[in-house]
């Protein structure tokens, strides 16, 4: 079970990097929206920091897209339907 939580946290965290380079935001810019250090926002993409709900919310927001597209898509798929909207 394990195994495939952390296969989701970095699916999550890849749609996260995937969306932001779409959207061509630095993750510095990310980092300063969320009051936090680049360093700690890049752990967050790799998938070594387990972010809150809050957190997750709070990136979805800035990256305008909706969390459960964040959770649910597959990187591919999330760009392609913000490059259709």
């Amino acid at each position: 079970m394990n195994e495939s939580i952390d296969t989701r946290i970095r699916s999550v965290a890849l749609n996260i990097r995937k969306i932001r380079e779409f959207r061509n935001y630095t993750q510095e810019y990310l980092a300063m929206k969320l009051g936090i250090s680049q360093n700690a926002y890049s752990k967050i993409e790799l998938g070594y920091t387990r972010i809150t709900l809050e957190r997750l919310i709070q990136i979805s927001y800035i990256l305008d897209v909706d969390t459960v597209d964040l959770l649910s898509a597959n990187a591919e798929d999330l760009v392609q339907l913000h490059t259709t909207k």
